[in-house]
C-alpha cells in the first residue's frame, strides 16, 4: 500500500469508529429515556506557511447518562513552528507532518459511572507510526469494572505481541500521573505511541484498540448508570474533575499537540470537564 492510501485507510477508520462509537452512545442515551444526539461541528485550519492545513470535526454530546462526551476526528498536514517541531518524532530535521487520528473523553452524569477516555492516532513525518490508548477514571472505583477494562485491552494486545500489554499499561501507569499530586489520574489502561514496525499489524493493532473500547465501555456505563448516589458521592466526582483537568491542561501530549499545530480550540480543549471543583 502506498504511503497517500495508507493516510486515506488510516483516516476512514477513525472516522468509521467515531460513527460507531457515537452511535452506541446514544443507543445508551435513548435506554435511559433521553433524546439527546452529538453534534458535530466542523473546522478547518491554516498552516503557517499560509496553506489549507486540514481540519476535522467535533462531536459533543450532552445527555442524561454522559453529562459531557466529546467524539473528535481530526486529518492534518503542514509543516510545525519553531523548536516544537524537535519534540516530535522524526521531524528535527523535516518540520513537514501528517496526522490523523480520533479523540474521545466521556464526563459521566452519575459518579459510579467512570469517566474515560481513548485516543487512537496515525502520524507521518520523517517516520510512519501509530499512538494511541485509552484509560479509565472513576471518581468511585469498582474493582470489576477496572478488571473487565483491563482484561479487553489485554486480549487486544495479546492478539498481536504478548510483550504489548505489559508494556503500554506500564507506559500508561507513568504517564497519566500527575506529579504535582503524586496521584495516578486513574485506574489505568494502555498507553503506546511511536509504533512504527510493519505499517499493516501496527495498524491492524491500533484497530483491535478502537473495537475493544468499543465492546467493554458501554457494557461498563449500562452496569453503573441506573445507581443510586449521593451528594458526597458528587461531590467527590467534581473534586475528582479537576485533578482530571490539571492533567489535561498541564501535562497531555495530545492537547500541546492540538494547540501548537493550530487546531481547533473548542475541539481540543473538549476533554475538560463540564462541571470541576477545588476545595
Amino acid at each position: 500500500m502506498l504511503p497517500d492510501e495508507q493516510k486515506n485507510t488510516a483516516r476512514s477508520w477513525f472516522e468509521s469508529l467515531r460513527d460507531r462509537i457515537c452511535a452506541e452512545f446514544e443507543a445508551i442515551e435513548r435506554e435511559a429515556g433521553s433524546d439527546a444526539s452529538f453534534e458535530y461541528l466542523p473546522w478547518d485550519r491554516i498552516d503557517p506557511s499560509g496553506e489549507p492545513g486540514g481540519g476535522g470535526v467535533r462531536g459533543l454530546m450532552k445527555g442524561k447518562v454522559f453529562e459531557k462526551v466529546g467524539v473528535n476526528v481530526s486529518t492534518v498536514s503542514g509543516t510545525f513552528e519553531g523548536d516544537f517541531a524537535k519534540t516530535i518524532h522524526g521531524a528535527g530535521e523535516d518540520p513537514k507532518f501528517f496526522a490523523t487520528g480520533i479523540s474521545l473523553v466521556a464526563h459521566m452524569a452519575n459518579p459510579h459511572v467512570p469517566a474515560v477516555h481513548m485516543n487512537t492516532r496515525h502520524l507521518v513525518t520523517t517516520k510512519s507510526w501509530f499512538g494511541g490508548g485509552a484509560d479509565l477514571n472513576p471518581p468511585l472505583p469498582y474493582a470489576e469494572d477496572t478488571e473487565e477494562f483491563h482484561a479487553a485491552l489485554k486480549q487486544a494486545c495479546d492478539a498481536h505481541d504478548p510483550e504489548h500489554y505489559p508494556r503500554f499499561k506500564q507506559w500508561a501507569d507513568e504517564y497519566f500521573y500527575i506529579p504535582h499530586r503524586k496521584v495516578h489520574r486513574g485506574v489505568g489502561g494502555i498507553f503506546y505511541d511511536h509504533l512504527d514496525g510493519d505499517w499493516d499489524a501496527d495498524f491492524a493493532f491500533t484497530q483491535d484498540v478502537g473495537r475493544a473500547f468499543l465492546n467493554v465501555f458501554p457494557r461498563i456505563v449500562r452496569r453503573r448508570m441506573g445507581m443510586d448516589f449521593t451528594e458526597a458521592d458528587r461531590a467527590q466526582q467534581l473534586e475528582w474533575r479537576g485533578r482530571y483537568a490539571e492533567f489535561n491542561l498541564v501535562y497531555d501530549r495530545g492537547t500541546l499537540f492540538g494547540l501548537k499545530t493550530g487546531g481547533n480550540i473548542d475541539a481540543i480543549l473538549m476533554s475538560l470537564p463540564p462541571l470541576a471543583t477545588w476545595t
